[in-house]
């Protein structure tokens, strides 16, 4: 929630408005005074790492009545506020409506009881309202994320992280319960994310005889050392009794007998320090709320901005409030199949992948088709949660899944081995790469992989990396003219940290070296607050590209982000130099730079320190920081296991569907440029796209793709430092209906 008022308070005094807190929620809109002050760009400042609300918020009693919403019109009015942006779940967005729409009406009762004047009434005759959803459940209908969401997920996460380490030593029985009265979306992405045995959520309550169903799984994954069923707080069956933690562990105690503890994560999992995906989403939301209000008529409704895939969407908010509705009157009258279908496409999406991987019972018919997977490139966190579900989706439609060790390297070796279901058991929150990676391209041994293809009758192949899973996917399609071996369907699944890899919006892996750097930077400022006059300079992995620069620097509050792909000379250099003495000024006595490690091949790392630190004499002094390969490490962060899980399982789909295209005369033979394709994530759908016509948009000298999605963010990163440019808004969000939009993209793959 502070990075989103964080960015309403800049992007607001930026376009020359003025901005005030409203402290302590509707509560303080109602008691007025010194509740509602003015904000000022510094007083913003240092809040991007805090959880929670730096201006409180709270339950009010006084806003569901008229007398108390009248209170609150008379304080705006006296104060000539016309505009009012709320942060909230559906209650809150809910009641900023209501206040809307009897705004006139209140404005009559106070000037009857000449609380305001006519011209104070004409001044403030209409009220515009923007809403943004921060609520840690991502219950609201219409947004893919809601702000918090995905910081909450992080703290669940580390807590089943730590619970799985002790339930492998002991050989338990786990049963986690998390937040989601009525909603089951963190219930349902901790249990992709950590592989669970089952999960109980509100939207789809278990067929009658669950309990028999549930011992028998654990029954049979008796194998593993590990059990974990997730628990939503608002789990029923399905006449509507609550289905809680401790039932469930007496049924595993009793009827199995094994050692059974459950946890209730309760409050924790609204705390913490936001992700780095929370700070940019609600940094994004905070300035799309500006521009709706600026851009609001007194005809518009009043809209919710959001987020769907990556691009910024405003909704209608009663649109929003009455579809989220149309959820719990659907599970209220036992129309389950309908709820998930409302939830949208990306709840839904989630729950066939979890049903996929979860309710198993492996393929009575053998496919006889081997499937070979591999990772290329440098390591990156996600890659492990990728290859579990292509190898666990695979088995189960009855494939033979094989394992190709050290990249190209060991397909031209011979290093293959076939792997199995339990193989692969505990995989999703295991950083790097179980399956060992190299960079070696295959144009060079063509020759032997060929060999090896034939040898080991390899029928399919997955490419999970970076860059060099591109390349040498496009080289291995080349070779086919001279290779028919190689005539078989591929798939690239773009998986590295520099988020290079054409035809996907986002690579697996990023996610998680974006958390690292942004905690990182979180913990210099920290230091530079301390010390006072102290300017930051820290080089951040990417390559050529500087996705990883321009995202952090927005999670993180950075002063300039240099990248490859916006050129910067001295003249910049200097523009950026003096903003940071005009800065040392202020109240907020620290910078923080990011560099890009290959921005400018001049300009390097300490280029920039000795010139800051030169230019700075006597006002400020300067540390540099190169990050290195902490970046590729870490344990996946729950973005990262939950994308890796979903590209693994849809390339197997796909992959089976296309081997029943080229099966010929008893053999596999596939030679078209749609039989090799990368699968992406493009603005809201995942895609197979052939490699072949992507060779197009990539410019391969510093392997980027040549048209990058996120550059657009790049004048919101420097509006919130302060900068006086013009944003461009040509990508402007226009009003999208909820309602009607079911029924039509219904065949869309959202994720």
């Amino acid at each position: 929630m502070n990075a989103a008022v964080r960015a309403t308070v800049r992007v607001g005094i930026y376009t020359g408005a003025k901005v005030y807190f409203v402290h302590e929620g509707y509560q303080g809109l109602v008691d007025g005074g010194d509740h509602i002050c003015l904000a000022t760009w510094e007083s913003v400042s240092m809040m991007l790492q805090l959880g929670g609300t730096v201006i409180g918020s709270a339950r009010c009693k006084d806003f569901r009545t008229k007398e108390g919403r009248t209170k609150a019109a008379c304080n705006l009015v006296k104060l000539g506020i016309t505009n009012l942006c709320v942060i909230g779940g559906d209650g809150s967005l809910t009641g900023a409506n209501e206040f809307r729409s009897e705004w006139s009406e209140l404005l009559q009762i106070l000037l009857k009881a000449g609380k305001i004047t006519a011209e104070e009434a004409r001044r403030s005759s209409h009220l515009n309202i923007v809403g943004m959803v921060g609520s840690i459940d991502n219950d609201f209908c219409g947004t893919d994320m809601t702000i918090g969401t995905d910081s909450a997920l992080h703290r669940i996460i580390e807590v089943v992280d730590a619970i799985t380490t002790t339930a492998q030593s002991h050989q338990r029985a786990f049963i986690l319960e998390v937040m989601g009265r009525h909603c089951g979306y963190l219930a349902l992405v901790t249990a992709l994310a950590s592989g669970a045995d089952w999960v109980f959520i509100p939207e789809m309550p278990p067929d009658d005889g669950w309990e028999d169903h549930l011992c028998r799984r654990l029954q049979r994954s008796m194998g593993y050392r590990l059990n974990v069923i997730i628990v939503a707080e608002g789990a029923m069956d399905r006449f509507g009794k609550p289905i809680t933690c401790d039932m469930v562990k007496n049924l595993v105690t009793k009827k199995l007998g094994f050692d059974t503890r459950s946890t209730i994560l309760g409050h924790v999992q609204r705390g913490g320090t936001p992700s780095a995906f929370d700070r940019i989403l609600g940094s994004r939301m905070g300035v799309e709320a500006v521009m709706a209000l600026l851009e609001a008529t007194p005809d518009t409704p009043a809209c919710v901005v959001s987020l769907s895939g990556n691009q910024a969407i405003r909704l209608p908010l009663m649109e929003c409030v009455q579809v989220t509705k149309d959820v719990t009157k659907a599970m209220a009258e036992g129309k389950f199949e309908e709820a998930v279908k409302l939830r949208g496409k990306s709840f839904e999406n989630n729950w066939n992948t979890y049903k996929l991987l979860a309710h198993v019972s492996p393929a009575e018919v053998k496919s006889n088709i081997n499937i070979a997977i591999m990772n290329v490139g440098a390591p990156c966190a996600g890659m492990n949660a990728a290859v579990r579900s292509a190898v666990r989706i695979g088995i189960l439609q009855g494939h033979n899944m094989l394992a190709i060790h050290d990249g190209f390297e060991g397909l031209a070796h011979g290093n293959i081995e076939p792997i199995s279901w339990a193989a692969v058991g505990n995989w999703t929150g295991q950083g790097g790469s179980n399956l060992g990676t190299k960079r070696m391209l295959p144009a060079n041994i063509m020759e032997e992989i060929s060999l090896n293809i034939a040898k080991f009758n390899i029928h399919s192949l997955i490419i999970i990396g970076g860059f060099e899973a591109f390349v040498g996917g496009l080289e291995l399609v080349t070779g086919r003219e001279k290779y028919e071996e190689l005539c078989i369907p591929i798939v690239v699944i773009p998986a590295t940290v520099s988020n290079n890899v054409p035809g996907s919006d986002f690579s697996i892996g990023a996610d998680t070296a974006l958390n690292t750097i942004t905690s990182t930077c979180d913990r210099i400022k920290q230091s530079a607050a301390g010390t006072k006059r102290r300017v930051f300079i820290i080089e951040t992995m990417g390559g050529y590209c500087g996705y990883l620069a321009t995202m952090a620097g927005l999670a993180a509050g950075a002063d300039a982000a240099y990248i490859y792909e916006e050129p910067f000379g001295i003249h910049d250099l200097e523009v950026n130099v003096e903003h940071l003495v005009e800065k040392m000024k202020t109240t907020v006595k620290r910078g923080l730079i990011l560099r890009n490690e290959k921005c400018n091949s001049n300009y390097t790392t300490d280029f920039i320190f000795n010139l800051y630190t030169e230019e700075g004499k006597g006002v400020f002094d300067c540390r540099k920081n190169v990050l290195g390969h902490m970046q590729q490490g870490g344990t996946p962060s729950p973005f990262d296991r939950n994308f890796g899980t979903k590209m693994g399982a849809k390339s197997v789909l796909w992959l089976t569907d296309k081997l029943k295209e080229c099966y010929r005369h008893g053999r596999i033979f596939a030679n078209t440029p749609d039989s090799a394709c990368v699968l992406g994530m493009r603005k809201r759908a995942l895609v197979f796209q052939p490699l072949a016509e992507l060779k197009n948009n990539t410019d391969f000298e510093h392997r980027i793709p040549k048209t990058q999605w996120w550059l657009k963010l790049r004048p919101i990163l420097k509006i919130l430092a302060k900068y006086k440019i013009s944003l461009d808004i040509s990508e402007k969000a226009a009003m999208e209906s909820v309602i009607k939009k079911r029924g039509i993209r219904g065949n869309e793959q959202r994720l």
